[in-house]
């Protein structure tokens, strides 16, 4: 069974490399009101980190597929044969990465891992807590391309969608995808907290 899937996301690997950061930070960020919406962010990005774990135990029925485990590099090609694309790279922002980019690219992974969730919960047999995830996922894409907006200004130029179709001829497959998605996602939040962190000024007068 083949479901299509549209998106718009680059294809990269869910890595976090650290970068120094800029000597002075967009003034944007800087602003009051996007420091709220960063910090609100921020909050949604844990929320959803914490909710992977009981998502995961109330979908997965196979012991072999466990969330946090060295097994789950082996999956790789699993992965490529079902059509699981890799979230985007995030890097805190410098003068190599900007906000927009680093922003933007936080806004195709939440969309990304959102579309996959999306196409695999119908047939799950226990998808509530998958439900409840969607919905912060959602929310915190709301956040994120708000602060996007203001970034990009009257210039924003939306990604053109890419269409990938998922393999999943069997229920094992549908397993398989869910858990690869729910681990993916897990890696690319704390990314994304990462990139908030260094972005959120209450970090840094919590540290002073």
């Amino acid at each position: 069974m083949n479901i299509l899937i549209v998106f718009a996301i680059p294809c990269y690997m869910a890595t976090f490399a650290r970068s120094a950061p800029l000597p002075e930070r967009s003034a944007l960020v800087e602003d009051p009101q996007s420091q709220e919406m960063v910090q609100r962010s921020r909050g949604l990005t844990e929320k959803i980190l914490h909710a992977i774990p009981d998502a995961h135990k109330s979908c997965i029925r196979s012991e072999a597929l466990k969330l946090n485990s060295s097994e789950n590099a082996k999956l790789t090609l699993m992965a490529s044969t079902i059509g699981i694309p890799s979230a985007p790279v995030l890097r805190v922002v410098s003068e190599n990465f900007t906000l927009e980019t680093c922003l933007r690219r936080v806004s195709e992974g939440l969309q990304l891992h959102r579309t996959l969730l999306t196409s695999v919960s119908p047939r799950l047999e226990n998808k509530d807590r998958v439900t409840e995830l969607l919905a912060d996922i959602r929310d915190l894409g709301i956040q994120i391309n708000k602060i996007l907006k203001m970034v990009q200004g009257e210039a924003a130029v939306q990604p053109t969608p890419a269409t990938v179709a998922l393999h999943l001829p069997g229920d094992y497959e549908v397993q398989v995808a869910a858990h690869l998605t729910l681990v993916q996602l897990q890696s690319f939040g704390q990314d994304v907290v990462r990139c908030l962190r260094s972005l959120d000024r209450s970090s840094e007068d919590t540290k002073s």
